[in-house]
């Protein structure tokens, strides 16, 4: 979830980045995107420990397999499929929570080299937001950079902040040994086969159930213990999105879900 270095493999949704510079794009503007075609065909976006309660409103929030898992938001069960964007990344719910990290696009801080402390604004040209038009709100004024410039990198380092206690949170989870591999079966009326969806981490109630009263304290005290039950109680949202998947008319033959 935190910002990569350009000479890694860019993050999700990013296909190129460039430092914003006031030499370089001091005449430039930057329109509203009015749709989100990078988001049309993409069924998770990650998410913060500061966002779950929101979240859980709609979404089921799971966690990424691998080494460093981190919490992702599902607005599909299968890859490739998003239940709240139609396919020319159009929104079609007007009540709806898009996730922080869906929102700063196309900017995002980042190390312009490995070995660098700071975080700088960057953002992706390929997004086809900022460059000079003759519309658009400009990026600087007189050299400097525009209150809408500084908005956007105060949410960004807002995003980073959450980025790294999220990072923390699931440090603890792993401590903990809290997470498991998750399953959802769900067997809709009249279909000959179950759909199975793996693929993902979530929490094991039982294990949760078994931990000493100290080490719930301290995740009561945390405010860790009421994030892990946003993530568990949003689970049956699991069932909401394939019902808007089979009203779509984007449930594929039973499968797993990668």
């Amino acid at each position: 979830m935190a910002s990569a270095p350009q000479e890694m493999s860019l993050p999700l949704f990013y296909n190129q980045l460039e430092p914003l510079s006031s030499q370089i794009h001091g005449d430039f503007n930057v329109r509203p995107m009015e749709s989100a075609p990078h988001l049309a065909h993409t069924h998770a976006v990650p998410v913060t420990v500061e966002e779950f309660p929101m979240v859980q409103r709609f979404m089921p929030i799971v966690f990424s397999l691998g080494d460093d898992p981190v919490p992702l938001a599902l607005m599909g069960l299968n890859e490739g499929v998003n239940t709240y964007f139609d396919d020319a990344g159009n929104l079609i719910e007007n009540n709806f929570y898009l996730p922080a990290y869906a929102r700063r696009y196309p900017f995002m801080l980042a190390r312009l080299r490995p070995d660098a402390d700071e975080l700088s604004l960057c953002f992706d040209p390929s997004a086809g937001a900022i460059g000079k038009f003759d519309e658009g709100q400009p990026l600087f004024a007189n050299g400097e950079p525009t209150e809408l410039v500084k908005n956007v990198l105060e949410f960004n380092r807002q995003f980073e902040e959450a980025a790294q206690r999220t990072t923390q949170f699931m440090a603890e989870l792993k401590e903990l040994d809290l997470l498991t591999d998750g399953e959802t079966t769900i067997q809709p009326d009249g279909a000959a086969q179950p759909f199975v969806y793996r693929g993902f981490l979530m929490v094991n109630e039982q294990k949760l159930q078994e931990l000493r009263g100290d080490q719930l304290r301290k995740m009561v005290q945390s405010g860790m213990l009421p994030l892990v039950y946003a993530h568990l109680y949003s689970l049956s949202m699991m069932r909401d999105i394939f019902a808007r998947q089979m009203q779509q008319g984007k449930v594929p033959q039973p499968q797993l879900v990668s």
